[in-house]
């Protein structure tokens, strides 16, 4: 089974986060940091938003918090995020193949049914599975095995893409193979990305034909 991460590996969409992290705070009177930026780039939205709170010390519930981002990135998912660079033709490769394909992504829901939606994704996919809903950040140890278990299959068996090298990390520990996506968002990360993955590559259809991993 093939698993795909959403934003940066399928979807150009990391940056779209900064610039509403940057909306969310300049609101506020309040600039991003690196730290701020490296901590809620990897989390789960619930977890993001109660970062948030903490980390600035600000009054919103991290349900206000949550319904402020969505709106303010509904817009993009909507009508302006594009696909990566070689994600359908090897999507397009995964059904003509019979490779049963997952998408687990840290997306907020409504925000990935837009997307999905836009592109007619949903037909690729047997299953979609919201890490926000397992109650745990892609890259805690668990995660994998509990999805692996979700998804009906064994961890030797499933092949994660993604562009974030803490994923990556946690998958390959849980007994996946782990691809990674080159996106801008890591650029600075990408040695450390290289270390932790079986394979890394540029673009989605660069791992056409299926080759044993």
């Amino acid at each position: 089974m093939y698993i795909f991460d959403l934003d940066g590996t399928i979807t150009d969409s990391n940056g779209l986060w900064m610039e509403v992290d940057d909306e969310f705070l300049a609101r506020r009177g309040l600039l991003p940091t690196g730290e701020y930026q490296a901590a809620v780039g990897r989390s789960t939205f619930p977890a993001a938003a109660e970062f948030t709170r903490a980390y600035y010390g600000i009054a919103d519930t991290s349900e206000s918090i949550m319904a402020e981002w969505e709106a303010l990135a509904a817009h993009h998912y909507a009508h302006l995020v594009e696909l990566k660079e070689g994600a359908p033709a090897l999507l397009e490769h995964c059904r003509a193949q019979g490779i049963p394909a997952a998408l687990y992504t840290a997306c907020r829901p409504a925000l990935c049914k837009l997307v999905l939606e836009r592109y007619d994704l949903e037909k690729y996919f047997c299953r979609i599975v919201f890490a926000e809903e397992l109650g745990m950040e892609k890259h805690d140890p668990r995660a994998f095995p509990h999805l692996c278990e979700l998804l009906g299959a064994r961890p030797e068996e499933c092949v994660l893409f993604d562009d974030c090298p803490d994923n990556c990390a946690a998958a390959r520990s849980a007994g996946l193979t782990a691809v990674g996506v080159y996106d801008r968002f890591y650029a600075h990360r990408q040695e450390e990305l290289r270390s932790v993955c079986h394979r890394c590559v540029r673009e989605l259809s660069e791992v056409i034909p299926f080759e044993k991993w």
